[in-house]
């Protein structure tokens, strides 16, 4: 890291920070203006941790120097970023995130696999990891298999837990037994040894000590499951980016130089994309959901209720791996989102295309369908996903036996709350880049299923790592531009919960606008549009219909005040719990052409034509 400069939040005026990604490096300069912190530019250069330059500074410099010109600002001093700024030169601080090179990909181990091996994965996950198997001494698999499954992975380094303190020690010297038999090799760097964080038993360190001292370079932090019912994450995650630094990064091609250019440690993509997540809930006392979909792989983030969790869906992509959210969603559910018949080869066809030309976009208005389409089910399938994974501890609050717990499969009940979800932010290229804002807002509303009023918004050009980092530093900065600059708001969507009848009514609202008020009634089973603007806002009187539930309780009336964005207040009377769509496609499509009309998401003329 840089050389220790006392930072000044105060004359914290020109912040520059990147993101190395695996293929491409983006700088962004955030610059204080009067009294609130502002994107000013955005510069992007191919990401070269891969030969022939083998040396991830040259992306940087690349990325900054474009950043210069759209300035007209001198920022490099041939290699060196020049801090602190002056009046014609340089800037304050230097902060970066990477997911270059494959990013921070770890194995972890618990003794139960649903207990202690879910709660190391929360904090792998948690620290922005990719966490590549969960051994645990119940998971199926013979010692040999484990064995093999280690030695196979080369994992950046490993998670070993297990165990309450006090408790017994006997399957986590089995653990680290496996672990020493393996003899594992790091992914990148010959002749280091793999790091290794034992955060289990406070009783069995001496034991791991032995087992594995020799082997591994072994750290031991506090117990990540001190007692049952309570998790202590920190300590882990901390070791976790700590261990990044230290030996991943010092591995990479050329990270050893940008350490020392940075102002900040270097932190793992998703780990600040966490971040800026819990930054946002803990600054305004919400409950928020972050998604980003990419090309493999679909994160997810969540705060409720002040727990943080994130769940990587590693097959569930619309590029690379967009074959397999066809293969585990299928076609009926595909194409229920489809609003005209199409022949099941064609469809095969375009998503196999899709899969081998991944730098594809679509061309024709029936192949954006399809593809958003498919986005649908990929979001649905990877927050089902995060559902069963963020969930109150399991063995907790009744009796059980030693045997009791090693069988346990079953998750606790999910931390997911929709009715309390008040922010709901999509990033990745679908939603980012959808020709109309309204189709990203349709996605998001079919994909999650927001409940009583959630405000809705995606990333705009994907600064979200960079502001995770540069929140640890300053989170009134971090959040001025997220919500200024970050974001592009797209509205509220309301939405009752619970099951109604075509023809009754399901809302009735009396809204108060910036031009005037109106009175709005609507039948179960529609979607309508209302314009409010950016910043602007109007206050809702709502009543749902008999049965239905806006988060106030079954019929019971509720005002809020809510916030609108390029699309505006969404009314959604569709149902939840359940949402059905109709199966016979004669009585489906009708129905989507309406929505799609009432959201004004498709040109009328593309749906006329089939």
């Amino acid at each position: 890291m840089a050389e220790e400069r006392q930072l000044n939040l105060a004359e914290l005026r020109s912040i520059l920070a990147t993101d190395c990604g695996s293929t491409t490096t983006k700088a962004i300069l955030i610059e204080k203006e009067a009294d609130e912190y502002r994107l000013k530019v955005r510069g992007e250069a191919p990401t070269t941790v891969e030969r022939p330059a083998e040396d991830v500074t040259r992306g940087v410099l690349n990325a900054v120097s474009e950043v210069e010109e759209l300035t007209n600002r001198t920022i490099l001093d041939g290699e060196i970023i020049i801090k602190p700024r002056t009046e014609t030169k340089g800037v304050d601080i230097y902060i970066s995130t990477s997911s270059a090179g494959g990013g921070l990909q770890m194995m972890v181990a618990g003794v139960v696999k649903s207990m202690t091996g879910e709660s190391a994965q929360r904090a792998a996950l948690g620290a922005g990891a990719i966490v590549m198997d969960v051994l645990a001494s119940n998971d199926g698999r013979l010692p040999h298999q484990q064995i093999e499954r280690i030695r196979n992975l080369r994992p950046d380094m490993i998670l070993l837990s297990g165990g309450i303190d006090g408790g017994t020690t006997t399957h986590v010297a089995e653990l680290a037994e496996i672990i020493s038999a393996a003899d594992p090799k790091p992914r990148l760097g010959h002749g280091y040894k793999l790091p290794v964080i034992y955060a289990g038993n406070a009783q069995a360190r001496d034991i791991v000590r032995d087992i594995l001292g020799n082997k591994v370079e072994l750290f031991i932090v506090d117990n990540l499951r001190p007692v049952l019912e309570r998790e202590n994450l920190g300590p882990a995650r901390e070791k976790i980016h700590e261990l990044f630094m230290e030996h991943v990064m010092q591995q990479a091609p050329g990270y050893a130089k940008l350490m020392q250019w940075t102002d900040v440690p270097i932190m793992p993509t998703p780990g600040a994309v966490g971040l800026i997540i819990q930054t946002i809930a803990r600054q305004h006392g919400i409950d928020v959901v972050g998604v980003d979909i990419g090309g493999a792989t679909t994160d997810v983030f969540s705060v409720f209720s002040d727990t943080f969790n994130r769940t990587v869906s590693a097959n569930l992509g619309m590029s690379y791996s967009v074959s397999n959210v066809f293969a585990e969603t299928g076609l009926d559910n595909v194409m229920r989102w489809v609003p005209f018949d199409m022949d099941e080869l064609d469809l095969r066809n375009r998503i196999k295309n899709k899969m081998i030309r991944p730098t594809t976009i679509p061309q024709l208005m029936e192949e954006l369908i399809v593809e958003q389409a498919i986005s649908r089910e990929a979001l649905r399938l990877a927050f089902i996903q995060h559902k069963s994974f963020a969930v109150g501890l399991k063995g907790v609050q009744q009796e059980r036996t030693i045997s009791d717990t090693f069988e346990q499969k079953g998750s606790g009940e999910t931390l997911v709350n929709m009715m309390s979800l008040k922010l709901l932010v999509g990033s990745g290229g679908v939603l980012s880049h959808a020709p109309r804002r309204n189709q990203a807002a349709m996605m998001l509303v079919d994909a999650f299923l927001p409940e009583g009023f959630t405000h809705l918004a995606v990333d705009s050009i994907f600064m979200m790592p960079q502001l995770g980092v540069l929140s640890t530093v300053h989170p009134d900065a971090a959040t001025q531009v997220f919500e200024r600059d970050c974001l592009i708001h797209l509205g509220t969507c309301i939405a009752p919960v619970g099951p109604g009848k075509p023809g009754k009514t399901a809302l009735e609202l009396d809204i108060e606008l910036p031009g005037g008020s109106t009175h709005v009634e609507m039948e179960y089973g529609k979607m309508k549009l209302i314009p409010l603007g950016v910043g602007e806002k109007a206050m809702v009187r709502a009543r749902p219909g008999k049965g239905l539930d806006l988060g106030a309780g079954r019929g019971a009336e509720m005002s809020e005040e809510v916030e609108g964005g390029v699309v505006g207040i969404i009314l959604d009377t569709r149902g939840r719990n359940p949402f059905v769509l109709p199966v016979d496609a004669k009585e489906r499509v009708p129905k989507l052409v309406e929505w799609i009309a009432a959201l004004d998401a498709y040109p009328a003329a593309a749906l006329q034509r089939h």
